[in-house]
C-alpha cells in the first residue's frame, strides 16, 4: 500500500448565473471580464463534480476512489465509523458578483428521507467584500408557514430576513434549516457537509444561464425551514498571529484560522481525522513530520507540497503531523484549517 501524502486537486470551477471573474484572479489564472464563475469546488466527493488528484503516484484518482481504497488511513478511524466510505465535507471558494438566491438546506434526517444523502450545515469566512456588501441569515421576526407562502408570492421575503453588512474576516455559521443568501460583491470561503441539496426559495425573477427561469423549491422548503427568530449567525473571535483561532466548531466540522509569519507545527493525530488547508493569502509549504501517531514508522514518498493562494490540499489522517511553513516570512500567510473534531464530538 502506498503511504499517503498531502493531496492537491485539479481545477473544478462552476459557471453560475450570479458568478463573476474574481476566482480565476484569486487563483492566479488568466480571467475574462465575461466570466460567470460562481464557485471553485476545492475538495469534493459529490458524484457529479468529484475532485481528482493532480500530484504524486495517485494522480488521476478521484476522492471517492481514495476513500474506498484507503478508508481510515485517509479519513480517520472515527470518521470512517461515523460516515463509512462517504467523504463527509465539501469546501469551496465562492464569488458572488450578484446576489445568490434566498435558500435553505434540509437537515440530515430530511435530506436522507428525501434524497438519500447528508443535509447541509455550513459556515462562511468572508475573504473580500465590496462596499455595502451584505448577506441574509435567519428570520428577524417569527413568521408562520402561511406568511412565508404569501411573502414568496409578493416578493417581500427579504423584509423578514436578518441582514448583515459584511467585511473581510467576518465569519458566519449556518445550521441546516436556516434561511440565507449571500449578497453581491462578496468573495467567500465555504465549509459544508458534503451535499449539493439546495431549496431555492426566491430568486428575484432572474433567468438562468440558459435564458430560462431558474427552478424554485418553495414547497420543498416548507418543512425544511426553521421559522423561529434566529440567534446571530455571526461568529465573534479574536485574531491572533501565530496561534490557531477556532472560528467554527460543531459535530460536522471544526474550522481554525491560521495567520502565520513563521513555521508552524500542527500535530493533529488526536482528532483522528483528515485535515484540509484552504490558502486565503500568501503561499506556504505543507511538510509531513511523522506518521508515528498512526502506528507507522515510515515516511511517504511525497513528504511536502507547495500550497499557493486560492488553492487547497487534503492531508490524510495517517500523516496528520506536519509543518506549515510560510514561503514569504515578511508577510502573513492566512489559511483555514478544517477537520472533524472527534476528540470533542465523538458520536
Amino acid at each position: 500500500m502506498i503511504v499517503l501524502y498531502p493531496f492537491l486537486f485539479e481545477l473544478n470551477l462552476h459557471q453560475l448565473v450570479w458568478g463573476g471573474n474574481r476566482l480565476k484572479q484569486f487563483k492566479g489564472l488568466p480571467s475574462d471580464p465575461n466570466d460567470k464563475i460562481g464557485e471553485s469546488w476545492e475538495i469534493s466527493a459529490v458524484k457529479e463534480s468529484e475532485s481528482v488528484v493532480m500530484n504524486g503516484p495517485l494522480k488521476g484518482k478521484t476522492l471517492n476512489e481514495l476513500v474506498a481504497e484507503y478508508k481510515d488511513y485517509l479519513v480517520g478511524k472515527t470518521v470512517l465509523n461515523q460516515y463509512g466510505t462517504v467523504f463527509p465535507l465539501l469546501v469551496k471558494f465562492i464569488d458572488a458578483a450578484e446576489n445568490l438566491s434566498v435558500q435553505v438546506h434540509p437537515n440530515d434526517e430530511l435530506a436522507m428521507q428525501r434524497h438519500g444523502c447528508f443535509g447541509k450545515t455550513e459556515m462562511w469566512y468572508v475573504m473580500d467584500a465590496q462596499e455595502n456588501a451584505k448577506l441574509y441569515c435567519g428570520f428577524n421576526s417569527l413568521i408562520s408557514k402561511y406568511e412565508y407562502g404569501k411573502r414568496i408570492e409578493d416578493g417581500s421575503i427579504c423584509d423578514v430576513l436578518q441582514e448583515y453588512n459584511i467585511k473581510v474576516g467576518d465569519v458566519f455559521f449556518i445550521p441546516a434549516g436556516r434561511v440565507h443568501a449571500i449578497g453581491g460583491g462578496s468573495l467567500v470561503a465555504e465549509v459544508q457537509q458534503s451535499s449539493d441539496i439546495t431549496y431555492r426559495i426566491y430568486d428575484y425573477g432572474r433567468m438562468g444561464l440558459n435564458g430560462q427561469p431558474r427552478q424554485l423549491h418553495t414547497e420543498l422548503a416548507v418543512d425544511a425551514l426553521d421559522y423561529q427568530v434566529s440567534e446571530s449567525a455571526k461568529v465573534e473571535y479574536h485574531r491572533t498571529i501565530n496561534k490557531p483561532v477556532c472560528i467554527s466548531d460543531s459535530p460536522f466540522f471544526t474550522v481554525k484560522l491560521l495567520e502565520i509569519n513563521r513555521a508552524f507545527h500542527r500535530k493533529l493525530f488526536k482528532y483522528d481525522s483528515f485535515v484540509i488547508y484552504m490558502c486565503l493569502q500568501g503561499d506556504c509549504t505543507i511538510k509531513i513530520v511523522s506518521t508515528k501517531g498512526y502506528g507507522w514508522n515510515v515516511m511517504p514518498e511525497i513528504r511536502e507540497v507547495s500550497l499557493t493562494v486560492g488553492n487547497s490540499c487534503l492531508v490524510p489522517a495517517s500523516v496528520a503531523d506536519m509543518m506549515v511553513i510560510p514561503n514569504n516570512q515578511a508577510g502573513i500567510t492566512k489559511l483555514l484549517e478544517v477537520y472533524i473534531d472527534n476528540k470533542n464530538y465523538n458520536r
